[in-house]
């Protein structure tokens, strides 16, 4: 199997082309700064993710930037700190704010002459939008959690997109689903019989940062640790 195999990459967004950890560690300084012993990195994004998945499993028809000020509110009462709900809101909003990976755009823009480029998200449509800017390319088709009302690893999002690219003329096969997150993504791609590809940005940390452990590894069909990687594999397959 080559990377050239396929004419459609479905991307996961944050954690994959955007740095989301980075930018959830920073926008919660505002937390972790009245904390006189604050938490490691890695503590802050496994608590947060422990948080945030318990909520969009609870609430799935709650917005993105929403699931982020419940979240922010359950953190600080978890680090027993009392904050008002404005301040909770500003970190829902602070999505906009977090920066893209540095190769993700150069990557993207490769990429979009050899493939259709497909978005599959658990996002809002106007934080997507501000994110989409710093990424600077058209996207060929771009599903939400908002147009879907769950939030993945849930199937409906996996079955959506799949019927979606069905009527786009894109067949199942025909689909690399690319993403950095076991756990939201490669977990739900084996069991719809997608091929996937890990773009494992962690690669030089421990553990799984601000997504869910998950538990059985899944498979995947390539690994890389960069979409830089990923082009360099793409190139010398042509070659």
């Amino acid at each position: 199997m080559q990377l050239t195999d396929f004419n459609t990459l479905v991307f996961d967004c944050y954690g994959t082309l955007m740095d989301w950890e980075s930018g959830m560690v920073k926008a919660l300084e505002p937390l972790t700064h009245r904390l006189a012993n604050p938490p490691s990195r890695n503590t802050i994004l496994e608590t947060h993710a422990r948080y945030e998945a318990r909520q969009q499993a609870q609430t799935p028809a709650k917005l993105y930037p929403e699931i982020l000020a419940i979240v922010y509110k359950r953190l600080a009462e978890e680090w027993g700190l009392s904050v008002p709900w404005s301040e909770c809101v500003a970190y829902g909003q602070s999505i906009k704010a977090w920066p893209a990976f540095p190769d993700s755009a150069n990557a993207l823009h490769y990429l979009k002459q050899h493939y259709k480029l497909v978005i599959l998200s658990n996002i809002d449509n106007e934080s997507f939008a501000a994110s989409n800017a710093q990424l600077g390319v058209t996207f060929d088709a771009i599903y939400t959690a908002q147009d879907i009302g769950s939030y993945k690893p849930h199937d409906a999002n996996f079955e959506y997109m799949i019927t979606m690219l069905a009527s786009l003329g894109i067949a199942r096969s025909d689909i690399l689903h690319t993403a950095e997150s076991l756990f939201h993504d490669h977990q739900p791609a084996n069991r719809h019989d997608l091929k996937s590809c890990w773009i494992h940005r962690r690669y030089d940390q421990e553990g799984f940062g601000a997504t869910m452990h998950p538990g059985e590894m899944p498979g995947y069909d390539f690994r890389f640790n960069s979409l830089a990687e990923m082009v360099a594999a793409h190139q010398q397959a042509l070659a």
